[in-house]
């Protein structure tokens, strides 16, 4: 994700990862770039959820052991990020899941947020 002088977001990446949250389009991708900003040393990876209110809720998986939720919801700010935007879940890691490419695997880091975050958690958020 990259924000020109006026203030226009370009996202890069892949398209498909997005979530709908309360009726609108939060790019996956754009957090991730917006969590790595303040904790470009720790591997982060963001996925979502569904939560029976909001639609979906986001979930970062990260191997940065003091992370702080106030901390991201202040980078949102800055960059002009929306608060939807700013993880409701954290998850912390000793590893994020990799595929063979040394990708992270997605579809793996969602069935463990899932696991950990299950409907009877999110429903009580």
């Amino acid at each position: 994700m990259t924000i020109d002088s006026e203030g226009f977001i370009a996202i890069k990446g892949r398209a498909k990862r997005f979530a709908k949250i309360a009726g609108e389009m939060i790019s996956l991708s754009a957090v991730e770039t917006m969590v790595g900003a303040i904790w470009p040393q720790a591997q982060s990876a963001v996925v979502s959820i569904p939560d029976p209110r909001k639609g979906e809720r986001l979930v970062l998986l990260t191997t940065q052991s003091d992370v702080a939720r106030e901390t991201i919801s202040k980078q949102a700010r800055t960059v002009g990020a929306t608060e939807l935007s700013v993880p409701g879940f954290i998850m912390v890691v000793d590893k994020l899941p990799m595929l063979a490419t040394g990708k992270v695997d997605y579809v793996g880091a969602t069935a463990m947020a899932k696991e950990r975050f299950g409907a009877a958690d999110v429903a009580a958020a």
